[in-house]
């Protein structure tokens, strides 16, 4: 079951959970800076939670929208990402932090405010309680503060990764025979993905003796299906469809590892869908 929005020129079609079914019956699309590349990206904040957006396309295929036929027949489904990531650059800036100073602490609407980019102040009830997994906090009265903390993003990073390594070895039977180190790598370039190569990546990489460039080209051969690039605040006009997989190189085990990931998302979406939709009937 999937979510259709009427654009400026044709129609997109989005398979997203249905506002309201577990949550608080919102849905808005934001536009954010991508946390690796800082380039503006179109996000979903659905039922409280933010949701990152990927796309698919078969080489041929269109979708049946009631009366309307979009020859297109591109795809986008919208899974959740961990806010941490979306937020580690605005906080690691906001601290000001010099040398071995340790830098400031901030209020959250401080941190929050960026210019151009409204979308920021709409997740404050959700860095409000993500935060604090790698920021020290203090209160002052009724207003909180936070600093972010270079060795409580380390922690957290290194669970990520493996957390992931572990997920990896779940999804593609592959991974059972290949050595560690190797899927240590592939875990590390997935998460470099999110990441900004200084000063996080490179931090990662120093701990786990893994070589950074490579573990950059790893992740650029990795196929990932793109986020929604920059499209008008509540408008449906993905502007930008990415660039057709074929025209990229991949790396065949972590190719596969991906798709089995989003696959395994998308119907978990699904099956939601289903719920919700024998619960209404």
């Amino acid at each position: 079951m999937g979510s259709c929005w009427e654009g400026i020129d044709e129609s997109r079609l989005l398979i997203a959970p249905v506002p309201g079914a577990n949550g608080d019956g919102s849905a808005r699309f934001l536009s954010l800076r991508h946390p690796k590349t800082g380039v503006s990206t179109s996000y979903l904040l659905c039922n409280g939670l933010l949701q990152e957006l990927h796309w698919f396309k078969q080489p041929y295929g269109s979708w049946f929208l009631g009366d309307y036929v979009s020859e297109d027949g591109s795809l986008y489904t919208a899974t959740p990402i961990d806010p941490v990531f979306i937020m580690l650059p605005l906080f690691k800036d906001a601290r000001m932090k010099k040398g071995d100073d340790p830098g400031k602490f901030r209020q959250l609407d401080e941190i929050l405010f960026v210019n151009d980019y409204p979308g920021y102040q709409q997740l404050f009830s959700i860095a409000r309680d993500c935060m604090e997994i790698v920021c020290e906090s203090k209160e002052i009265g009724s207003t909180k503060f936070f600093r972010l903390d270079d060795k409580m993003v380390f922690a957290w990073l290194h669970y990520k990764v493996c957390q992931l390594k572990q997920t990896l070895r779940a999804l593609d039977q592959n991974y059972a025979a290949r050595e560690e180190k190797d899927t240590l790598a592939d875990s590390v370039s997935i998460l470099g993905e999110y990441l900004k190569d200084d000063p996080w990546l490179k931090l990662l990489c120093d701990h786990f003796k893994l070589n950074l460039p490579e573990a950059k080209r790893i992740a650029a051969d990795i196929e990932v299906c793109p986020s929604a690039i920059e499209s008008p605040v509540g408008s449906s006009n993905f502007s930008q469809q990415g660039k057709n997989t074929s025209e990229k190189k991949t790396g065949r085990n972590v190719k596969q590892a991906k798709k089995a990931k989003v696959e395994t998302e998308s119907r978990n979406i699904k099956e939601m869908f289903t719920r919700a939709s024998r619960r209404r009937n």
